[in-house]
């Protein structure tokens, strides 16, 4: 695998019709969410950001089953709305989904750009928080938080800053409570959930 590798599959429902997000090089960009299912049954809702062009070719409406390619990307949002740190699905592929199995998976290299950190559950569980930034063009970078259990935690956990990591899983989404103003606000947090580490072939590291 390259230093700085990131592609995402995905295979889902779209719950809601794509919404103009953006003008980029006048270039239009539209925004829905995808849901995939988890084999426990609960469902991760995913921002995907899609080009016109694509959307043209295969137009998306609420209740579609979608298969899309693409990669995971961040934006750092400076209105101070919201989270600073935005996640969403870039689609460079976008179908129809052929097959009725949801699909989830994703697989990326880069490097720690933080110290990971390494804690316990109540039941004594370790888990391993950690931001990884993948280089793409144009001096740009995605900064991707990453969380890791057990065994795979414990190993992420004596990483360095700077160190490389290449990682399989999956992007899952995850409801939290936010306390805005001394008011609580839902709010949803979108990380990449580590199932397994890979070395440079691509094989299991444990």
């Amino acid at each position: 695998m390259e230093l700085n590798y990131n592609r995402v599959e995905l295979r889902g429902v779209a719950e809601d019709a794509p919404l103009l997000s953006h003008v980029n090089h006048g270039c239009a960009f539209y925004r829905f969410t995808l849901s995939v299912l988890r084999l426990s049954g609960q469902a991760d809702k995913l921002p995907v950001i899609v080009p016109r062009p694509l959307l043209l070719l295969t137009p998306v409406s609420p209740g579609d089953g979608v298969h899309i390619t693409g990669q995971l990307r961040s934006f750092n949002n400076k209105s101070g709305q919201g989270s600073r740190l935005v996640i969403s699905v870039f689609a460079r592929v976008l179908t129809e989904a052929e097959e009725d199995d949801d699909c989830n998976e994703i697989q990326l290299q880069g490097v720690l750009c933080k110290p990971p950190v390494l804690r316990r559950t109540p039941l004594g569980r370790c888990i391993c928080d950690m931001m990884l930034a993948v280089n793409r063009r144009y001096g740009r970078a995605d900064y991707l938080p990453c969380i890791a259990w057990g065994q795979v935690a414990v190993l992420t956990g004596r990483l360095d800053t700077g160190s490389p990591l290449a990682l399989e899983g999956r992007v899952q989404s995850r409801i939290y409570t936010k306390i805005v103003d001394g008011q609580p606000q839902e709010r949803t947090a979108y990380e990449v959930s580590v199932m397994q580490l890979l070395d440079d072939e691509e094989t299991e590291l444990i």
